[in-house]
């Protein structure tokens, strides 16, 4: 009889049984359709205890864990080792253990580029980028490491936007600017259009101030919120006729690419992509 590897998710949010957590659910899922001997679990992490909980992952020989807020940067401190995204990116959302090494890795802004490079080709793409928070600084990133030639971000915040742009140029060949979002957002002639926001998160029902008349049918329009799939954002671009990218897909890739880094196995997506599909209805 194997022994199981425990993976588990440092959050600083409630424990949740695996059961109720999405995303314990779909990597669940995943080690299932591999035959893995595995668990994904959820723990409750304070801050004060993130250096205890890292340490006693080593202890236990677990293959790594996931990072939630507010553990994402503190977490860096407690590292061996921080690979190049992720220390570009300022952050950190999955570990991996090996040979009793801790290694940093960001997957977030991956699960995205994962999905976008399906559909759109990111290299020498034009993009709009809505927000300045993790999510849009994950994806600025990885979008400009993959050849994006110029990529506006919109945020509300002028502070927070005007240093994301000024932090993504001064580390990647991209051209960056800032505008800040005090009216509805005009498209006009670029190639992707990327909600990196929590408007629209359920049960919220706003869609974002953007001028969709100012889109064009070729740009394709991508949403990193989960729930729902299919948000009021993706709906209004769909109706302009543009190709349109939702929050599963990157979910389930951000799976996919820490499954890959904990086991070196590959998981099927469409396994992972139909338990959360089950979950969130």
């Amino acid at each position: 009889m194997t022994t199981p590897s425990f993976l588990s998710s440092l959050t600083g949010l409630f424990a949740q049984p695996a059961a109720e957590n999405p995303t314990g659910a779909m990597v669940e899922a995943a080690y299932r359709a591999l035959g893995l001997d595995a668990r994904y679990l959820t723990c409750e992490v304070p801050p004060e205890a993130l250096g205890d909980a890292v340490r006693g992952a080593r202890a236990m020989g677990w293959l790594g864990f996931n990072c939630s807020l507010p553990h994402k940067v503190a977490v860096i401190d407690h590292l061996d080792e921080v690979a190049e995204s992720a220390r570009l990116i300022g952050a950190v959302n999955c570990v991996v253990i090996r040979d009793g090494r801790l290694v940093g890795e960001n997957t977030d802004g991956l699960g995205f580029l994962t999905s976008l490079s399906r559909v759109a080709e990111p290299r020498g793409a034009r993009v709009v980028l809505l927000g300045a928070g993790g999510a849009a600084r994950a994806i600025a990133i990885e979008l400009a490491r993959a050849g994006a030639s110029e990529i506006r971000i919109v945020n509300r915040g002028g502070q927070r936007g005007s240093e994301l742009a000024a932090h993504v140029a001064a580390v990647t060949p991209a051209r960056v600017s800032f505008e800040p979002w005090t009216a509805p957002v005009v498209v006009g002639e670029v190639d992707v259009l990327v909600n990196a926001t929590s408007i629209g998160l359920f049960p919220d029902t706003a869609v974002p101030d953007v001028d969709f008349a100012t889109l064009r049918a070729e740009t394709v329009v991508a949403d990193v919120i989960p729930n729902p799939p299919r948000t009021g954002f993706l709906a209004a671009a769909a109706e302009r006729g543009c190709p349109t990218l939702d929050g599963l897909a990157m979910l389930v890739n951000q799976g996919v690419i820490g499954i890959r880094h904990w086991t070196r196995l590959e998981a099927d997506p469409a396994v992972m992509h139909d338990a959360l599909s089950t979950i969130l209805g």
